[in-house]
C-alpha cells in the first residue's frame, strides 16, 4: 500500500520504494529504504510529515505515494 493512504500514528515498515533512480536514492538518504520502521506523524492536506530515524521528514503527496509499507 502506498505511505499516502497509511493510517495517522501507526508503525509502518517500508516495503519497497519506487519511481526514477535520482527519486529512489533521495528517499533511501532520508532513510526510506526496505525494513525500514517508519511512522506517520501528521496529515495535511496532501501532504505527510513522516517520522523515519528518529526524525521527522515532510513529503508531498507524488513521493509519498512512492514509497511502499
Amino acid at each position: 500500500m502506498p505511505l499516502i493512504f497509511a493510517s495517522m500514528n501507526t508503525p509502518l515498515i517500508v516495503k519497497d520504494v519506487k519511481g526514477q533512480e535520482k527519486q529512489i536514492r533521495f528517499l533511501q538518504n532520508l532513510g526510506f529504504v526496505k525494513g525500514a520502521n517508519i511512522q506517520v506523524i501528521n496529515k495535511n492536506g496532501s501532504n505527510l510529515i513522516v517520522s523515519v530515524k528518529d526524525t521527522r521528514v515532510a513529503l508531498g503527496k507524488d513521493i509519498a505515494n512512492k514509497i511502499l509499507v
